[in-house]
């Protein structure tokens, strides 16, 4: 067909045709939002959610902690955690991003002072979004090293040292010399020299497994710490390049393309649990692993710890990814009358549902491996990226075809990996096009490649022999309570400072007037409970923190102290840009820091259509403002 005589190829802004191949090919014809885009069907919306709220964590961190947390008693305290702290977090994120359609630093026109929070949100995502596609890069050379004949972690080869054994290893021995004198000696002694132990004088110690030493001699090339950077794992930083081109191709762009893709990346993970779990179902030992996880072993006396409450809030807070400045992002692109409430209750419940799902799938081939090596299942349980790469490898070795298994379960890493990585370009390319947004239209291709290129690059430091390392410290430090403290100011600002009631008539005009019982909940939550609960897990966090280690080796000074330069560096910006606001603003020191808590003049619903008698007044969304005396949204004053 002739573009030329093709409407849909083109639209008229005054004297000027622009082409939709050029420019804003983001946006389609339906759209609502003709600057900024949105979602082509909620579907969309719902499953990029879901893929960015249900990550690794579910997989590989959730199924462990009920299980060290009394099992099935567990899910109480999470499902209180939930109710109190996660989900009104949640609804409070997918409403102030879908009410403005801004991304996370520009929707702090609500509260000018506060726009830092935005701006730490975003610096932490850009660092915890290098390290997480190295792991992404982990589970693609699993899953290409697992088409084989036989799984290359099955037995000890020639990359393995003498401690490779899945049964515990004899260290010590006593022997006799000849003239009737007992010495105990090392067990490769008594070898070499051709001596026979003593029966019943053997000391044994736990052997390490084959996957154990294939995951730190073969894939990692680990070294003996941080101070050794050693080269780059070729292999790693191909499947590292490759992952990158996966994330790159899925958003070129924008949300146009990734909403398509997750219809796979998010569903597909459920495919591959089910067939796990059915799987490990009908393998011998799997019940014990199962009640292990929920079932006979649940320990109700666990739940008077604190210590047990503070796993539950920590998984939920890190689990639904709030304070990341990703939902805030995904839910700009919604239309303004979406229902985000009902959005807010599928996408929490789903998450949780699915990390309870997980658990079986887990632990009922966990259960299988600790019958077949004659252990109890606490002994073969692990979390993190002990599961993920030696445990149930292990695993998934010791069963009939297991390549095809460790195929399935690794392409279900990387699509779980990719969801979130997904939600968390957008959110910097979705900060890009609101600071930029004429640059954003004509160049959304090269900025979106380019932002993947350069954090291709500067993870390339963490497929080194000592990438483990600085993947553990920049989780250990930036995925912490940086995130914390970005939400413990968000929920104050927005609902002490902006005002509760102002905002939720802001979300009514969305989603339409409730009663006031429906409030009473959020109101209670929002005002008391759950910033009472975000401020406990934060002392508790800074309490309990602990200079990193991993595998049992310390971190040097200076790995030290480049972690909390990081985290200093992202959340640095919430004073300096409180700061700049004051100075930017007019009056005297009190009517300056007065101004910079008032919504600035152009906050609101970005199209006039929806802006109603609250916001008849407000400035175009487009435009940069002042802060004068005073700054007032819509006419109205602040509670």
């Amino acid at each position: 067909m002739d573009k030329l005589k093709c409407p849909s190829f083109f639209k008229w802004r005054g004297k000027e045709k622009v082409t939709a191949s050029s420019e804003n090919f983001h946006v389609g014809e339906n759209d609502e939002n003709q600057d900024r885009g949105n979602w082509s069907r909620k579907s969309d919306y719902l499953l990029s959610m879901v893929g960015y709220a249900v990550g690794l964590g579910n997989v590989w961190r959730f199924p462990y902690l009920t299980y060290n947390n009394g099992g099935g008693a567990f899910l109480i305290p999470y499902a209180i955690m939930l109710a109190l702290a996660g989900l009104p977090l949640f609804f409070l994120e997918c409403a102030l991003g879908q009410f403005a359609s801004l991304g996370p630093v520009s929707v702090w026109r609500i509260l000018p002072m506060f726009q830092g929070v935005g701006i730490t949100m975003v610096l932490i995502s850009i660092f915890v979004t290098i390290y997480y596609n190295v792991i992404i890069a982990y589970s693609l050379y699993y899953m290409f090293a697992s088409f084989q004949s036989e799984l290359p972690w099955k037995n000890c080869l020639s990359w393995s040292d003498e401690n490779c054994s899945r049964s515990p290893i004899v260290t010590h021995c006593n022997v006799s010399t000849g003239i009737g004198e007992i010495i105990q000696m090392n067990k490769s002694w008594v070898d070499f020299n051709n001596f026979t132990c003593i029966n019943g004088s053997e000391v044994y110690q736990p052997g390490q497994l084959p996957s154990e030493q294939y995951w730190n001699k073969v894939a990692l090339q680990r070294s003996s710490g941080m101070d050794e950077t050693g080269v780059i794992v070729w292999y790693l930083a191909l499947c590292l390049l490759l992952a990158w081109l996966i994330v790159g191709a899925a958003l070129f762009k924008g949300i146009k393309s990734s909403g398509k893709v997750v219809y796979f990346t998010a569903l597909f993970p459920y495919v591959v649990l089910l067939i796990l779990l059915v799987r490990g179902a009908t393998l011998e030992g799997s019940s014990k692993g199962i009640s292990y996880y929920i079932g006979a072993q649940s320990n109700f006396t666990k739940l008077k710890e604190a210590e047990v409450w503070k796993d539950a809030a920590t998984q939920i807070f890190y689990s639904l990814s709030v304070a990341w400045g990703g939902l805030v992002a995904l839910s700009s692109y919604n239309k303004f009358n979406n229902n985000c409430f009902s959005d807010a209750i599928v996408v929490c419940l789903t998450n949780c549902l699915t990390s309870v799902f997980a658990g079986f799938a887990i632990f009922s081939i966990l259960g299988h491996m600790a019958h077949i090596s004659g252990k109890e299942v606490s002994q073969v349980v692990k979390s993190g990226f002990d599961l993920a790469f030696i445990a149930y490898p292990e695993a998934l070795a010791q069963l009939p075809g297991g390549p095809f298994w460790s195929i399935l379960f690794f392409f279900m890493l990387l699509t779980l990996g990719l969801d979130s990585q997904f939600a968390s370009i957008e959110t910097i390319t979705t900060t890009i096009q609101d600071l930029f947004p004429k640059v954003m239209k004509k160049m959304r291709v090269p900025i979106t490649l380019g932002c993947c290129l350069i954090l291709f690059l500067l993870g390339l430091v963490c497929v080194t022999q000592a990438g483990i390392y600085w993947v553990h410290l920049i989780d250990h430090f930036c995925a912490g309570w940086g995130i914390l403290i970005a939400a413990i100011l968000e929920i104050v600002g927005i609902i002490w400072i902006y005002g509760g009631n102002r905002f939720i008539e802001d979300i009514e005009m969305m989603i339409g007037a409730k009663r006031w019982i429906f409030w009473l909940w959020w109101r209670t939550c929002w005002f008391f409970i759950t910033p009472i609960l975000l401020i406990a897990v934060f002392i508790w966090s800074l309490v309990q923190f602990h200079r990193p280690e991993y595998a049992e080796i310390p971190y040097p000074d200076w790995g030290v102290a480049l972690g909390w330069c990081m985290i200093i560096f992202c959340i640095i910006w919430i004073p300096i840009m409180a700061i700049i606001k004051i100075i930017q603003a007019k009056g005297n020191i009190f009517q300056r820091i007065v101004s910079c808590c008032r919504p600035a003049s152009n906050w609101g619903p970005y199209l006039e259509q929806h802006r109603g008698e609250r916001y008849k007044g407000m400035v175009d969304p487009k435009k940069e403002t002042d802060h004068e005396i005073p700054t007032v949204s819509g006419g109205r004053e602040p509670e």
